[in-house]
């Protein structure tokens, strides 16, 4: 098993759930970990838990803040090694129902934060041939549902946006993965709501368990994409 101690590694969404997760395990794993979300206080409460850490507040879909949150963890820990796209949301209901907000909303964090951060990280990897990306996707990445239309366009695009990445960066050495985890229990997750019971779900520490596989593959190799599943249905 490779070792990640002392990397660099980002993770947005880093304020609760899979984010939060991930990003505990990367710091578990020794590596030096920049924390990225909207919301300070979450932030702050995910660095205590880890230790060690750095909060720098972000919004993924806003380019300008994309940009500062890079120059800020290479100012603060040095060139990013492993950057984890984990912040993402979503808005269900019938297609009929959703706004132009609606949708904007969730395209612009669920793909194009994508599309900002893989741009803004990828010449500074480019330029060591080093690095590694890790896209969370979702199962509605790869099958469609009823009432989350947008949701599902959104997780299709990081799915394909990062297979493409992959393809384009792999002669320098950098290894560009995506997770697609299936009903998760976060405050995310409809839970209940839709008919199903938090303890059937996947839990974020499953994601980042996924994570750690990923990131700690002999350089000679990668796992291009984990799909995970309940083992019963919620």
């Amino acid at each position: 098993m490779a070792s990640i101690e002392n990397k660099v590694a980002v993770v947005t969404g880093a304020g609760r759930g899979i984010g939060r997760a991930i990003a505990i395990e990367l710091g578990r794993l020794g590596a030096r970990v920049a924390l990225a979300a909207r919301t300070v206080p979450e932030l702050e409460d995910t660095a205590r838990l880890i230790g060690t850490s750095w909060v720098i507040p972000t919004d993924v879909r806003k380019r300008k803040d994309v940009e500062r949150l890079l120059d800020q963890a290479h100012s603060a820990l040095g060139p990013v090694d492993i950057f984890v796209n984990a912040a993402g949301l979503g808005i269900f209901g019938q297609l009929t129902d959703f706004t132009d907000e609606d949708y904007d909303t969730i395209l612009d964090t669920n793909l194009k934060g994508v599309f900002f951060t893989c741009r803004a990280v990828l010449p500074s990897m480019i330029a060591r041939r080093a690095g590694h990306i890790i896209n969370i996707a979702s199962i509605a990445g790869k099958v469609g549902s009823a009432t989350r239309a947008v949701y599902c366009a959104s997780k299709f695009g990081v799915v394909g946006l990062t297979e493409s990445v992959a393809e384009e960066v792999r002669q320098y050495g950098i290894r560009v993965s995506l997770i697609c985890p299936g009903s998760t229990n976060t405050a995310f997750s409809p839970g209940s709501k839709s008919g199903k019971t938090f303890d059937k779900m996947l839990s974020p520490a499953d994601i980042a368990h996924a994570v750690r596989m990923i990131v700690t593959q002999e350089p000679n190799s990668f796992i291009s994409e984990v799909i995970l599943r309940p083992t019963q249905k919620p």
